[in-house]
């Protein structure tokens, strides 16, 4: 029997990539960002929700790709990580947002270790939906590092 697991697709440039549903806590359009000092290139800063402050990360930038404006499209998706064995509130800039698709868990492959422009320790597997590979994060991974300094710092 498959194990299906919803996902929200987002597209970074032309590629596709997915979050677990049940780490997002939500979906918003870009706003103000109070800018920190002396932080990472892909730390754009800390936003407001709802009373917290939210690091916000720019997965473009995260992945090493080049930078890119704000669209009509640009969204900023909430999640929730561990960091440091707590669970911390997080987000991410998106190019776009597509879906709520299911994946089968199973059957994800593991990612390629050659001819990626990130690290794929932070990929939790590669899968694919209507004949486009989509790339799964795993989010614990993607932010342990530098999100962890930012965090404190927020």
């Amino acid at each position: 029997m498959a194990d299906h697991t919803q996902y929200v697709t987002l597209g970074v440039a032309d590629s596709l990539f997915a979050v677990p549903v049940a780490r997002v806590q939500e979906i918003l359009e870009p706003q103000p960002l109070a800018k920190m000092p002396r932080a990472p290139a892909d730390f754009l800063g800390v936003i407001d929700v709802r009373g917290q402050s939210v690091p916000v990360t720019d997965l473009r930038l995260r992945l090493a790709m080049p930078a890119a404006e704000d669209t009509l499209d640009t969204r900023i998706i909430v999640l929730e990580v561990e960091i440091g064995g707590e669970q911390r509130k997080v987000a991410l800039r998106a190019d776009r947002v597509f879906e709520v698709a299911e994946l089968d868990a199973g059957s994800l492959e593991p990612p390629a270790r050659m001819g990626t422009r990130w690290q794929a320790d932070c990929v939790a597997g590669v899968g694919r939906r209507n004949g486009a590979f989509v790339t799964v994060f795993d989010l614990d991974r993607l932010f342990v590092e530098d999100v962890e300094a930012n965090v404190a710092a927020a």
